[in-house]
């Protein structure tokens, strides 16, 4: 999809037009800013999850742009232990920030689906190391 540049993109020596990938970039740099959120989801389609520290930032976004505005859906996982409504509230607020001050456009709606919670990794504990007749190492 491309966007139309409207009068407030054209200059006196061009237009100037962003891609929709590169507001769907900005929504998962925005997304993954927010405490809480563990990583972006493909979805259920894609089966499987891009946790934190991943490249692909336009992973479990996806944008719907015109000439003047923007629609956004993020997929996302959670940590366990946050309240939801809290976190999917705060990805809503910074999305719609980031976007609208980095490219002008109106964000008319950020649709929030979260599709996991994931659990902390219990640290392994070790135990001691038997060497034999009940010595321990």
């Amino acid at each position: 999809m491309s966007t139309v540049p409207t009068e407030f993109e054209r200059t006196e020596i061009g237009e100037i037009q962003i891609a929709p990938e590169v507001i769907e970039v900005i929504a998962g740099l925005a997304t993954v800013e927010v405490p809480g959120v563990a990583g972006m989801s493909g979805g259920f389609a894609g089966g499987f999850a891009e946790l934190l520290g991943r490249k692909n930032l336009s992973k479990g976004v996806k944008v719907e742009v015109g000439q003047r505005e923007a629609a956004v859906d993020v997929s996302v996982i959670i940590e366990y232990g946050n309240r939801l409504p809290e976190v999917a509230a705060a990805i809503q607020q910074n999305v719609k920030r980031s976007i609208e001050t980095m490219t002008g456009l109106n964000v008319v709606e950020v649709n929030v689906q979260i599709h996991d919670v994931q659990f902390k990794s219990a640290e392994k504990v070790e135990e001691p190391e038997v060497l034999g007749a009940g010595r321990v190492k």
